[in-house]
């Protein structure tokens, strides 16, 4: 009888260890420890690291195979998505130890090149992405995607418009220009002949001419003596049709200049600092 000595030097033997070892399941003594933080090696961390890649080839290679059972795929799919975690979990520790980065954040791709489906970092491969449920999960996945697709390319015409979109070169078009002074010279008239039919004047009377005001002036103040005595000629003429309006009433307003603003706000500032700190005079 053979010892074991004898037995560990034979050739059957060391045929069985080296299928052993390449089969990823070794002697006991040589097993992939459970925790990867257990390993401070950094070597080892990339032996088991590699080990768990060869597990996860050869059965991605097995659940293709047409003569397994639905239960068999769900078995296969889960310790593979369990190797997954696990080779993280060895990645993490490699970077911990000072080697080399393998956490990319890269699509996993299928034999024809398709990304892995799967939700949550739960990944289905081969014959499981056929099973009852989960086909139905993402025809249902995709149909929403292709909604979101459709919304977001609705909405991508509105985007990066330029300057013509929002209306910024119209001043540039002289034919726009042109119409659309006319619709306004068209408003202004019809705004007069309803000022007319509401103060009740008759088609006899003759109305002063009121002019269209000009877009550029209207928004300067008024600080020349022409400009304020032209505003006061048309109140005039204005009044003198309507017996209750005094020429005050029908006059621009007088906007204060910027110095004015200035003194006003100081005023209150001095008025509101003194009712803090010596209280109301009223009172």
């Amino acid at each position: 009888m053979a010892r074991n000595t004898e037995k560990a030097q034979s050739m059957l033997y060391r045929f069985r260890e080296a299928q052993a070892a390449e089969l990823g399941l070794g002697t006991r003594s040589d097993r992939r420890p459970r925790m990867a933080s257990a390993c401070k090696s950094l070597r080892d961390c990339e032996r088991w690291r590699g080990e768990i890649l060869r597990e996860i080839s050869r059965k991605v290679a097995k659940i293709q195979d047409a003569g397994l059972t639905d239960y068999e795929v769900r078995d296969l799919n889960d310790e593979i998505n369990k190797l997954l975690r696990e080779k993280r979990h060895w990645e993490n520790q490699i970077v911990a130890l000072g080697g080399a980065n393998y956490r990319r954040n890269m699509a996993m791709l299928d034999d024809d090149g398709k990304e892995v489906p799967g939700t949550k970092g739960y990944k289905y491969f081969g014959r499981a992405k056929d099973l009852p449920g989960v086909r139905e999960l993402f025809q249902s996945r995709k149909k929403e995607e292709d909604e979101e697709n459709e919304v977001l390319a609705f909405y991508k015409k509105f985007l990066n418009q330029g300057p013509s979109y929002f209306g910024d070169l119209d001043e540039d078009d002289k034919e726009l220009l042109r119409q659309e002074e006319a619709a306004q010279q068209e408003d202004w008239q019809q705004a007069q002949a309803y000022l007319a039919e509401t103060l009740e004047f008759s088609e006899q009377d003759e109305l002063p001419a009121i002019p269209l005001p000009d877009p550029l002036s209207s928004t300067d103040t008024m600080d020349t003596d022409a400009e304020v005595e032209k505003s006061r000629l048309y109140a005039r003429q204005a009044a003198s049709y309507i017996s209750f309006l005094q020429e005050e009433h029908l006059m621009a307003p007088k906007m204060p200049t910027r110095e004015e603003m200035e003194q006003i706000l100081l005023k209150l500032r001095k008025q509101a600092l003194v009712e803090e700190y010596f209280g109301d005079e009223k009172s």
